[in-house]
């Protein structure tokens, strides 16, 4: 090991030489970097029906920043959450309207959930032979090894009919918390050297209840609690075919690749922190400012050091104050706007109120600040990541398990997308990189 480091050392200096592009290339040959135009906007890469984000309205002929707005199938997830008053849990609804297209009746969702609930099962001795082997401390990756190990239990695997397809979506959205958990569980024990709990599913409860129920040792929680992750789980399920992970899913998915591939892609996409681990930064960027500021409701001291955050003189230097803006939205970020009231119930019944004090003025303030010393193009408002971790802190999740429960809810997502794609589309996604190459005369080695 100490070899290779050594000549990785020396030799990354030849990647870093050759591989340099000059910046001014890329507006010379109007190349849209990361498929963004300059004004922000994704380049149109497909289309779809499963979501729509809106962030602009159009007067006049121009753009015009507007509140955010998210559509599942056509129906705001405003409207959504607030149907689901009184029903307990939405999550399993929401799925079925991705997948499907339409809001199901009661008959309908019942027999999706006893579907849901018949794949609350993993293959015999696969939590002791694959999960509890090699445990990490990265939970995605655990999951993904756990994704891509299924395939191997799966005799279809490689079979792309439609019908087989959902099923393995289905399957996999119905076990994704048991492998998430058992995960975290494995690697507490192990590496922390804590007791391990491996409970089975309530197969009578929701996605959010049973992943509450396999995380802690008494299996318990309040209606509150599983009641708002349903919710987090339901505003983070889906967001767009341009998102890294699920634009990840239909690319593997065009292809030919098998259900557990693309599914294992968009996974090593969503770690990504500049995509599903944002959470975990504002909670780290949270955690530093308490550190900081010892009187929550003082916002003279609040904006004094997120001033410094912004200026790379606290926290980690990046001059970002995470949860801020959104690569879409402008004005607000409905998902926040819907999450706010659920988080400050939570607080209340978790005597959080000091802690949702702080995040209310960082809220009130950030915004002012990074519109007085960035060049905005649009609106600056928090993002549902703000308070999504803060929840999960709430809820006693360990940060471990911050992202997985974003793959948790987007895996409907990406299902929907794979489906959509294997139904409309038979061509490979490739798009073009321009090559800045010149022809060199080879050299015979003992010449060089």
């Amino acid at each position: 090991m100490e070899k290779i480091d050594g000549y990785t050392e020396k030799l990354v200096q030849l990647c870093i030489k050759n591989d340099q592009i000059d910046k001014k290339l890329y507006d010379e040959y109007g190349v849209k970097k990361g498929l963004r135009d300059e004004n922000g906007a994704g380049v149109l890469t497909g289309l779809t029906n499963i979501s729509s984000v809106r962030a602009f309205d159009t007067v006049d002929g121009h753009k015009v920043p507007c509140d955010g707005e998210l559509l599942y199938r056509g129906y705001d997830v405003k409207d959504l959450v607030k149907g689901g008053s009184g029903k307990r849990f939405i999550f399993e609804e929401g799925a079925y309207l991705l997948l499907f297209g339409e809001l199901p009746n009661q008959q309908e969702l019942d027999e999706f959930k006893g579907v849901l609930s018949g794949c609350m099962d993993l293959p015999t001795n696969f939590t002791r032979d694959v999960i509890m082997k090699a445990p990490s401390e990265d939970i995605m990756n655990t999951m993904t090894r756990s994704i891509l190990t299924l395939a191997s239990y799966d005799d279809k695997r490689d079979v792309l009919t439609l019908d087989n397809v959902l099923r393995q979506c289905i399957q996999l959205i119905s076990t994704f918390p048991m492998l998430a958990v058992y995960g975290y569980h494995a690697y507490n024990h192990y590496e922390n050297d804590d007791s391990m709990y491996i409970h089975r599913p309530d197969k009578s409860a929701s996605i959010a209840e049973n992943f509450l129920r396999l995380l802690r040792p008494d299996m318990g929680y309040t209606e509150l609690e599983a009641r708002v992750l349903d919710i987090a789980l339901l505003l983070h399920m889906e967001h767009g075919g341009g998102n890294n992970s699920t634009f990840t899913t239909r690319v593997v998915t065009s292809s030919g690749s098998d259900t557990y591939a693309a599914i294992a892609a968009a996974m090593s996409s969503l770690k990504g922190r500049k995509h599903g681990g944002a959470n975990l930064m504002v909670m780290n960027m949270m955690d530093d400012i308490k550190k900081h500021v010892s009187d929550y409701s003082d916002e003279e001291a609040i904006e004094a050091y997120l001033d410094k955050i912004l200026n790379k003189q606290a926290f980690d230097h990046k001059g970002l104050i995470y949860g801020m803006g959104h690569a879409v939205y402008s004005l607000s970020d409905p998902r926040e706007r819907v999450f706010k009231g659920f988080v400050e119930q939570l607080a209340a019944e978790k005597g959080k109120q000091d802690d949702m004090l702080l995040y209310n003025n960082v809220e009130k303030i950030a915004p002012v600040l990074i519109a007085r010393e960035r060049k905005i193009y649009k609106g600056v408002s928090p993002n549902v990541d703000f308070y999504s971790g803060f929840v999960y802190d709430m809820l006693g999740i360990p940060r471990q398990l911050y992202t997985p429960l974003f793959a948790i809810a987007r895996i409907a997502g990406w299902s929907a997308h794979r489906m959509e794609e294997l139904v409309t589309t038979d061509k490979i996604i490739r798009p073009a990189y321009k090559s800045l190459v010149t022809r060199k005369e080879y050299t015979p080695r003992e010449s060089r």
